[in-house]
């Protein structure tokens, strides 16, 4: 059950060593959530996440999930759901690929396209109909602003991302009426605690802050989160740019 303010009380973080899922949960776990499902491969990085969540109070388990394989994604997050209410799903999964190299092996490029959209679909399906069972929840998507428009430096990704983000807003709009809310996320260059030395990028962030954004977006019952904020102009004069003008921008 979520609190008066909304914060929900268990999560669920579909990729479990997401710097920004886990930024998440220790936000949602300040806010008093109790109970943190971890589901990613098993690896001493994700014993070491829960670990370090455990550490601040919280019930924390871990699940065997794999995005690559939607066969198994009813069972693995269906016993998930079996073991009680999950309030909010954070679909946090996701590989950036390597552009030059993606391109030159059509196989790696279909993998990157597989983890983040196949297996978000099938994923984000299964948890929507636990959550509409269940008559609640909520399911945070992390889209990127990379799949506003293709470029040519990652249009793979990219591309990868705008299927996903159409997916989100479509399921939002099955969901309505439901219980059942959908929040896309779409944060900018996403700075990891490693890069806290380097340059700043313009309109970069970090996983704190779009954690801080989500549970904002939670809170005021938001369909769709920028981070930062700015984004959601600059992205917008993007858009209707003219394709030979678009080419020629340094990005």
């Amino acid at each position: 059950m979520k609190d008066a303010f909304g914060t929900p009380r268990s999560l669920l973080i579909l990729g479990g060593t997401s710097e920004i899922g886990l930024a998440t949960a220790r936000r949602l776990i300040a806010r008093r959530a109790r109970t943190v499902w971890l589901a990613g491969r098993p690896s001493p990085a994700l014993d070491t996440a829960a670990d370090g969540l455990r550490a601040l109070g919280a019930d924390v388990r871990t699940v065997a999930f794999d995005a690559l394989d939607p066969g198994s994604h009813l069972e693995v997050l269906g016993k998930v759901f079996a073991e009680g209410a999950i309030d909010m799903v954070l679909l946090a999964f996701g590989v950036l690929g390597d552009q030059a190299h993606d391109e030159a092996d059509p196989l790696a490029a279909v993998r990157v396209a597989q983890t983040n959209y196949t297996g978000a679909v099938s994923a984000g399906l299964v948890c929507a109909g636990a959550m509409q069972t269940q008559g609640h929840g909520s399911l945070v998507v992390l889209s990127s602003v990379a799949g506003e428009r293709a470029r040519r430096a990652d249009f793979i990704y990219g591309s990868s991302k705008a299927g996903l983000d159409a997916f989100a807003q479509g399921l939002g709009d099955a969901m309505c009426g439901t219980g059942v809310r959908i929040m896309v996320v779409r944060p900018g260059l996403v700075r990891p605690r490693t890069a806290a030395a380097r340059p700043e990028t313009p309109l970069a962030t970090t996983p704190e802050a779009v954690a801080t954004a989500i549970e904002l977006g939670l809170r005021r019952h938001s369909e769709t989160v920028w981070v930062p904020g700015a984004l959601r102009v600059v992205m917008a004069a993007v858009r209707h740019l003219p394709r030979p003008l678009f080419r020629r921008l340094p990005v």
